[in-house]
């Protein structure tokens, strides 16, 4: 299918949450993705990990496998398998079965592939199936592995009948040139088998250099005669040293010969056969002519390794009567034999060495490098056909998963709808007699989650049954906070059902309701006086003990002929003070009071109203402020996503991911408690009933007050004033 040009297509969008979204209805839509400014996709990345999608659709949509998946990667999904769907469209419905029919069998593509789904069928045992599953596309692993040659690049050893051939194929495996196949089978490849018998061609240009009589004097013999030097060559070498230095300064002589305190602490022990204890010491003393013995004299740590350098190089290169070498002898005894040596560091193909030179020769002579040519050629022809039924697993993947990630991904419809959870959505936690559905799995806590303002409870989840624990952000939009904090238990249940075990271990506190900000204020002014009589008490008890112990103390110390102190005189001042102030206090309430009561019964509770309002008000605007600023971008943020749009958790859309408990409909509801405070319950009815008589009898008092001072009650109309007498009229003038 074509893709139509961005001044053809015409989007539509629907609003939820506050948030414009792009709508994906047609296969139109899809394939105009990549014209749709990126400022309209909710999310621009997400990850691969995490979210409630099979991680295999998301790694095959995941082009370079950086765990993220990105705009260009969605485009570049919807486009392949465009390519091969008769109609696009087919991806929305989100179906787990692919229909044979549903492939375009007019483009080459989607011809091949269509072949491939056949063939998996009619091997499955379903040759007159007309849609193919998920399941059954991803069981090409037991296709792959009835077929020793699939397209893969890889040749195991049942490829070939021949034995001899099969005898190569696991001679390349040994000399560490396997790969193994995803069913386990290992075989060989192209870069294994070339450089397989590079190295055995390197191995036996080198061999056949030894045969040389420039570099193997001794034939066979030569190379322990190496190996017997080099044993000893770093001890021989310090011998000679030494012996120059002495012969350059004799006074030098004992103290190159070990001092006689190390042999006496040495002999001390209990020492070995073998000496162990002086292989340090020189090979054997030093002095200025600078010979070596062989024999006697050596130090008993190095006897057997001098006596094996006699018999294997000395006695052959030198000849079998020197049992002593001077530092000339010892530099041509190396010379002689350092041809041997540079030919055995450069030794090519240490890998196949094991194989032996003439199992190397054998192969080099046969025809083998030429049949695994011909296996790998074809297994290369088989490519095509089974890269197919791995495409076939794809689109059925794609078929299947498509429409969830693209409706988490360029729009949240997922996320907005009733009926669906988005793919962040890990499942449901209960706690605090409420379930909330926004729960994310997250890697820990996050500092951008407070920017979403809303209330989030990290929660460490274990698995019922043992298993590798996860930590989820689960935010409360319903309800209050007050019995909500760390180490809270809770049961959580994930999208597949399975039940974990959850403890709250950190919070990110927001405000959850308006009616929570209602009430704040009052259980906060609630605290404050618990918390001050708490201390008043502490401070009051510890007073009483310091009261008590210094009493204690002045019993014990006093002097019995001691006159007592004479008691402290009366302060004046002080009571006066303390009269004056309450004067002050006194004169305020009755100033309060006057005012008070002039005031008409109507009004008291507007003003009780407002008193209310006053303390409550500041609270809940600002709850409200922030309950109407929370976004769900920030928690994801935080887990590796890139949020495009501000998606927006309104109150009512709060409502609706968490729950409060309430009793179903029609249930019927006992109010008998047999456990009752009675005493407690009767008490609070008294203190009830004596606040209503007072309340009433307050009340009375006031309306009598108020009649006596304004000759009225409250509810009659004043009296009528009495109508002005008018002036009498002057007397008429006279005639």
């Amino acid at each position: 299918m074509t893709t139509p040009p961005a001044s053809a297509h015409t989007w539509k969008f629907f609003r939820t949450g506050g948030l414009d979204q792009v709508s994906l209805e047609s296969g139109a839509d899809l394939l105009a993705l990549e014209h749709l400014d990126q400022e309209l996709w909710v999310a621009l990345s997400c990850p691969v990990k995490g979210l409630e999608l099979d991680e295999k659709t998301l790694a095959l949509i995941d082009r370079d496998g950086d765990g993220r998946i990105a705009v260009p990667d969605i485009i570049a999904a919807v486009k392949w398998a465009a390519a091969r769907l008769r109609d696009s469209g087919q991806l929305l419905q989100g179906a787990d079965a692919l229909p044979l029919a549903a492939i375009a069998e007019a483009s080459p593509e989607g011809a091949v592939l269509l072949g491939s789904a056949r063939q998996i069928l009619s091997r499955l045992g379903r040759p007159d199936a007309v849609a193919i599953t998920v399941a059954e596309a991803s069981d090409t692993a037991r296709i792959f592995a009835a077929n020793p040659l699939n397209g893969d690049g890889i040749i195991p050893p049942e490829a070939t009948e021949d034995p001899a051939l099969q005898a190569l194929i696991k001679d390349i495996i040994a000399a560490g040139g396997g790969t193994a196949r995803s069913s386990g089978v290992t075989g060989v490849t192209v870069t294994a088998i070339d450089k397989f018998f590079s190295e055995m061609a390197g191995y036996v240009a080198w061999a056949e250099k030894s045969a040389t009589k420039e570099i193997a004097i001794l034939g066979d013999a030569t190379g322990a005669a190496c190996r017997a030097v080099q044993a000893v060559r770093a001890k021989v070498e310090d011998y000679f040293a030494r012996c120059r230095l002495a012969a350059f300064d004799s006074r030098a002589t004992a103290a190159l010969n070990r001092s006689e305190a190390e042999y006496l602490t040495i002999a001390a022990a209990d020492m070995k056969l073998s000496a162990d204890e002086v292989r340090g010491f020189p090979l054997a003393k030093i002095d200025a002519g600078g010979v070596l013995p062989l024999f006697a004299g050596v130090n008993p740590a190095w006897a057997p390794a001098l006596a094996a350098l006699h018999e294997q190089a000395v006695a052959p290169v030198l000849g079998n009567g020197h049992t002593s070498l001077t530092a000339k002898e010892w530099a041509e005894l190396n010379a002689r034999l350092a041809p041997y040596e540079t030919w055995l560091g450069s030794k090519d193909g240490a890998a196949v060495e094991k194989l032996g030179l003439p199992r190397m020769k054998e192969i080099l002579a046969g025809n083998g490098r030429a049949a695994l040519a011909a296996l790998v050629e074809r297994d290369q022809a088989l490519q095509p056909g089974f890269k197919a039924m791995s495409d076939v697993e794809r689109l059925a993947r794609y078929h299947r998963d498509l429409r969830t990630l693209l409706h988490n991904f360029v729009n949240f419809a997922d996320f907005y709808s009733r009926d669906r959870s988005a793919t962040f959505q890990a499942g449901t936690l209960f706690l605090d007699s409420r379930s909330t559905e926004l729960c994310i799995r997250v890697n820990g806590v996050s500092p951008l989650a407070a920017m979403s303002r809303m209330y989030i409870a990290y929660c460490n989840c274990i698995p019922a049954g043992g298993g590798a624990p996860m930590t989820i952000a689960a935010c409360f939009t319903q309800g209050d906070s007050d019995f909500l904090f760390v180490g809270r238990n809770g049961i959580f249940y994930d999208r597949q059902g399975r039940v974990w075990y959850a403890v709250i271990t950190s919070i990110s506190e927001n405000p959850i309701s308006i009616r929570q900000a209602f009430w704040a204020p009052y259980k906060k002014f609630l605290r404050m006086i618990e918390e001050q009589i708490a201390k008043r008490a502490a401070a009051a008890d510890a007073a009483s003990n310091s009261k008590l112990a210094s009493a204690a103390e002045q019993t014990v110390a006093t002097d019995p002929t001691k006159p007592p102190p004479p008691p402290k005189k009366f302060d004046l001042a002080l009571v006066t003070g303390i009269g004056v102030a309450l004067g002050a206090i006194g004169t305020f309430l009755a100033t309060v009071f006057a005012k008070f009561v002039d005031l008409p019964a109507w009004q008291l509770p507007l003003i009780l109203l407002g008193l209310i309002l006053v303390i409550s008000l500041p609270s809940m605007f600002i709850a409200a402020l922030k309950l109407r600023q929370r976004i769900l971008g920030p928690i994801l943020e935080g887990n590796g996503w890139a949020i495009n749009g501000r998606v927006k958790i309104n109150i009512p859309f709060g409502a609706a991911l968490t729950r409060v408990a309430t009793m179903p409909p029609g249930a019927r509801r006992s109010l008998e408690d047999p456990y009752e405070d009675r005493e407690a319950a009767r008490r609070k009815r008294r203190w009830i009933i004596l606040l209503v008589v007072l309340a009433l009898t307050a009340a009375a008092s006031w309306i009598r007050w108020d009649h006596n001072r304004k000759g009225h009650y409250f509810w009659q109309p004043a009296p009528a004033a009495e109508p002005a007498i008018p002036p009498e009229a002057p007397p008429p003038p006279a005639p």
